[in-house]
């Protein structure tokens, strides 16, 4: 025994197990970015894609709210290359005094570089780590910037994060402002960046994505020209708003019926911060409120929401009482009461920002929240003095909300003390798997009991649930709460699910980390598919962001040609595949709803984990999903009609 242990030692130190200072890695330069490039943008997906796209048009965003800037073009080239061109005031070109090289070649080669450090040259920005313009070099294949400054030009070219050429003057602009040459007293910065094939697989560039992304920095920059265009189809969008946060309100309750005409609009500058806000309330039932930070949409909120939302529930419940709205022995509103039916942007613009990572998902700077809390609550109080009939609507809709709220929780209480929404008493409807590790498990939501029975039949019983639902479920865009809870099919959904309701949701608890909507492929099997992303949307959002929501894709046609066949899921395949056989001997059924496959059909194309097809929902711009549901949802039939009319053309093959 002890030759064993003295061999073991002996093999303990030898080369292959020692740690050493040889052991540790130094990576310069963008090498850092290069390696890990989720910690700078988040992911090498679509999103992360696009977050380049942020992070150049970002520095011109805080130009043009520094005051030196008001037109941003943007391009996406045929080939994949991405154009940004501003006219601020241009990168410096003089040489750095640190890194002995120019501004130009720090600011995009070095991590931390850049202007917005130490509040001289900008007071307000949202690029506050100095880190996005580099990172975007380190993750591009190609990139050029041209600077155009007191009338010359003058160019950089790099390769993955390194210059490959210095900073040299050049006569002419590969994509001149005017007339091919630098105007005089024209100044600005051009970039131009292809991202690197090696880190994102595909560039596929969402157009309705990144347009709403840049519509929204147009409506927080007052008098910002911001223009996207798309060479690879021929599209192109332009942006300008004078009316700031106040605009960006009205185009979210266009459709809408609301309380009253103009938004209410605050502007305030306390103790640095510039605090803008915009108010306005619809009949409808749901909230959305929408906070901002240096024009980086916060979207886990922070200190300036939490300030908005203090002063809100205060100032109306002061009025409220001050006008007798509220009896002496009313309860006060709560802040829930006074959010339904809001739409609200609040926008705050400071010195030092701190956000949370380099993604700037939620504002931490603890003063904030007394600055925008003082701010609102003045400026909301007094607007409610001078506009009495105004006034009066907002506070009728939110003691309505409050005895809508006392009622629903009476109705939760209930099914919740008879234990039908905590997942302990199991739907009979619900054909269970036997696994119980959530994260193997998947529930298919399915569309009657037809396909019910052919989803039970062809499942993997081990980790597949099934549930049948019966007819279209309540559309909950036009119900309160208190209906949905009395809706039959909706509470054995959520009693399914396990993971509660409401503030006792708890995603912890949930039984199945894939939640499959699996409906007809025919207008009513839209139509329900439809209702069950409101409910989802407006009860579950969390489960939405968690990624456990998807859409099952059953295919539209069975063609058979000989002794092949084949399972299509568009028509555009069934086209392709018709031409490929010269349309001779090609047999087509057509598929409509689930419960025309029996139960192996039904396993090898919809359920099979290695055939099937899945579309995750995703939720990549929260305010227009909510605008959506809401046109096509709600009360409202013109708003609805208007959307139906717009994009009917894009509709083939429509059974009906």
């Amino acid at each position: 025994m002890a030759r064993q242990r003295a061999q073991q030692k002996t093999a303990d130190r030898t080369p292959a197990n020692e740690y050493t200072a040889r052991d540790i890695q130094v990576l310069e330069g963008l090498e850092a970015v290069r390696r890990r490039p989720g910690m700078y943008i988040g992911s090498t997906d679509q999103r992360g894609l696009h977050h380049l796209f942020y992070e150049i048009v970002d520095n011109a965003i805080d130009e043009a709210m520094a005051g030196f800037c008001d037109h941003v073009w943007i391009t996406i080239q045929k080939d994949g290359r991405v154009l940004v061109r501003d006219n601020g005031r241009g990168i410096p070109i003089d040489k750095h005094p640190r890194t002995g090289k120019s501004a130009l070649e720090t600011v995009m080669t070095y991590l931390h570089a850049g202007g917005k450090f130490g509040g001289q040259v900008y007071k307000v920005s949202g690029g506050l780590h100095g880190v996005g313009a580099s990172v975007v070099n380190a993750l591009a294949e190609e990139m050029w910037v041209e600077v155009h400054r007191e009338g010359k030009i003058y160019c950089q070219e790099y390769q993955r994060g390194k210059a490959t050429t210095p900073v040299r003057e050049v006569k002419q602009s590969r994509y001149p402002y005017e007339n091919g040459k630098a105007a005089a007293g024209r100044s600005g910065t051009i970039v131009s960046f292809l991202p690197d094939h090696t880190i994102f697989s595909a560039l596929d560039y969402d157009f309705q994505t990144l347009a709403q992304h840049f519509r929204e920095a147009a409506y927080l920059t007052k008098g910002i020209w911001v223009q996207l265009i798309d060479e690879r189809d021929d599209r192109e969008i332009n942006f300008y708003f004078e009316g700031g946060v106040a605009s960006f309100v009205r185009h979210l309750n266009q459709d809408r019926d609301v309380l009253h005409p103009r938004p209410i609009y605050i502007e305030r500058q306390v103790n640095g911060t510039a605090v803008e806000a915009a108010i306005q309330y619809n009949d409808g039932f749901s909230e959305a409120m929408y906070s901002f930070a240096n024009c980086i949409n916060t979207i886990d909120g922070g200190s300036h929401l939490t300030g908005f939302r203090s002063a809100l529930t205060r100032v109306l419940n002061d009025y409220a009482r001050k006008q007798k709205l509220l009896k002496d022995d009313d309860p006060n509103l709560t802040g829930e009461d006074v959010r339904e039916g809001l739409v609200a942007v609040i926008s705050v613009k400071l010195p030092e920002p701190q956000f949370e990572g380099q993604t700037k998902t939620r504002l931490g700077n603890p003063e904030v929240k007394g600055q925008v809390e003082s701010a609102v609550g003045e400026e909301l109080g007094i607007h409610l003095e001078e506009h009495p009939s105004e006034a009066r609507h907002i506070i009728d809709k939110c003691i309505m909300t409050a005895r809508a709220r006392e009622a629903a929780r009476k109705a939760r209480d209930l099914v919740v003390r008879k234990g039908l929404l905590d997942g302990t008493n199991l739907p009979g409807k619900l054909a269970d798997c036997s696994d119980r590790n959530p994260e193997n498990c998947e529930l298919y939501i399915v569309e009657g009991p037809s396909a019910g029975g052919s989803a039970k039949g062809g499942r993997d019983r081990r980790f597949q649930a099934i549930l049948p639902l019966r007819g279209k479920i309540l559309n909950v865009e036009k119900a309160r709460l208190e209906k949905m809870l009395s809706h039959e099919e909706l509470r054995v959904l959520i009693t399914a699910m396990g993971a509660g309701f409401g503030e006792q949701m708890d995603l912890g608890k949930l039984r199945y980390h894939r939640i499959i909507i699996m409906t007809d492929a025919d207008v009513d099997g839209a139509h329900i598919r439809t209702l069950l992303l409101t409910f989802f949307y407006r009860y579950y959002r969390e489960l939405i962001e968690s990624g456990y929501l998807y859409i099952g894709l059953p295919p539209l046609y069975r063609v058979q040609s000989g002794k092949e066949h084949a399972w299509l899921y568009s028509d555009q395949e069934l086209e392709s595949f018709q031409k490929r056989k010269d349309g001779k001997g090609v047999t087509v059924q057509r598929y409509k709803g689930l419960g025309e496959m029996n139960p192996e059909q039904l396993w090898e194309t919809t359920m099979d984990p290695e055939r099937r097809t899945l579309l995750r929902v995703d939720i990549e711009s929260a305010m227009e999903a909510d605008r959506i549901f809401s046109t096509l949802m709600g009360e409202e039939v013109e708003p609805r009609k208007k959307f139906i009319q717009a994009h009917a053309s894009q509709v083939r093959n429509l059974d009906v």
